[in-house]
């Protein structure tokens, strides 16, 4: 689950991480409270606002309407209102978000942190991540900060520093300092960033996250140490054991045909192909796609109706593949192990009926349990489904479909 930046920074701060102070707001009003607000208690004088959506790139980023920017500078409190206002309401576009873009509901206010002193300021980039092949989290770190991480990958990998952690051990006093070493700094900034790569790692493993992307990290002129931005992606599977951090995901920011479908306990995912298909099992679903693809369309979508699928999964999965005015055709593939073919196949039936007007064509390939019962009752039913058995068969009526 991602949560926003304001929120991310929220999270570190209570595990002693040093944020870039900011306050949201919903409106050019509050805007301009929240910057009486810093001022008051940091002495800042200039403020950054920044757009709160789920995507990056924003300060590259352009809103529609106005043309403003999604990270601006407002140099004095009376500027405040006035771009904050640029922002709010209005449909941001980044790289990450397409053409379409966001919507932006609220601003960071957020102090100035850039601010003259003894030395210049630093950026560098800091995350941490789960490496699957390797079994064990990773911190990464570079001496670029504020720039894409792929792109530094891509053209000086060298300058990419990695540290894997034993998770029998935990990540140890000598990891971080080796990070902090690499990263060229000393004095009093190489202990600070020691304490904070210490304090973010505690939160990593206090939140149950599955990502944590700082970029960029500041040194400041003083050579103080702290989040300049933050990007938050939260295990849903652990969410259970934190209530309070369940309570953060903000529906405005997904895609409303997943929300649509985690509310009926179906697990969506749309995409930008012309076929939809609805199966019972991941594993099942990733070789339905394929099949899909080899018979010559895309798939618009990916659908588990899980192992005890009935006539209600079936016409929710239904309902939700249906908003979709891109899809010519939907599959479905049923393993008939838990639950058994016939069942699925009545499910089909009534779904259909309860819908009513389905102007797309249906293909229901059943396999396992009472597979030849199940493509009878399809067969049977007088309404546009046509049943198959094997893997080619199915892949054959939907290359019709499609063509039709």
């Amino acid at each position: 689950m991602n949560i926003h930046e304001y929120q991310a920074k929220e999270l570190l701060k209570s595990y002693g991480v040093r944020i870039q102070e900011g306050l949201v707001a919903n409106s050019p009003e509050e805007a301009l409270e929240a910057a009486k607000k810093l001022n008051a208690s940091t002495g800042t004088s200039w403020f950054v606002i920044k757009a709160q959506i789920h995507a990056g790139g924003r300060g590259k980023g352009k809103v529609q309407e106005t043309g403003s920017n999604g990270v601006v500078l407002a140099k004095s409190l009376e500027d405040v209102p006035t771009k904050a206002g640029n922002i709010l309401g209005g449909t941001l576009v980044t790289i990450q978000t397409g053409e379409e873009g966001k919507k932006v509901n609220k601003v960071l206010v957020a102090e100035d942190v850039y601010y003259p002193g003894a030395s210049e300021p630093k950026e560098y980039y800091l995350s941490i991540l789960l490496d699957r092949a390797k079994g064990c989290n990773v911190i990464m770190a570079s001496t670029e900060g504020g720039m894409d991480i792929e792109e530094v990958a891509e053209h000086t990998p060298e300058k990419i520093i990695k540290e894997w952690i034993d998770p029998k051990l935990g990540l140890q006093a000598f990891q971080i300092r080796k990070i902090a070493f690499k990263l060229g700094l000393e004095g009093t900034a190489f202990k600070e960033m020691v304490k904070f790569i210490s304090s973010l790692y505690n939160a990593y493993i206090g939140s149950d996250s599955s990502q944590f992307e700082i970029n960029p990290v500041l040194k400041t002129s003083d050579d103080k140490i702290l989040a300049v931005d933050a990007k938050v992606n939260l295990d849903d599977n652990a969410l259970f054991r934190h209530k309070d951090l369940a309570e953060l995901r903000d529906l405005a920011e997904e895609d409303p045909l997943e929300v649509e479908a985690g509310k009926s306990g179906l697990n969506y995912v749309k995409l930008d192909g012309n076929v939809g298909c609805m199966v019972n099992g991941a594993g099942l679903a990733m070789a339905t796609m394929d099949m899909i693809k080899l018979s010559g369309g895309e798939p618009a979508n990916f659908l588990d109706v899980g192992g005890g699928a009935n006539a209600t999964t079936v016409e929710a999965g239904f309902r939700i593949i249906l908003q979709d005015p891109n899809v010519k055709a939907i599959l479905i593939n049923v393993f008939g192990g838990i639950v058994r073919c016939d069942r699925i196949a009545n499910g089909v039936v009534e779904a259909y009926k309860s819908i009513g007007d389905i102007r797309v064509p249906i293909i229901v390939r059943l396999q396992g349990t009472n597979a030849e019962e199940g493509a009878k009752i399809i067969d049977e039913s007088g309404l546009k489904v046509s049943s198959a058995i094997t893997l080619k068969e199915a892949a054959e009526k939907v290359r019709l479909a499609i063509s039709a």
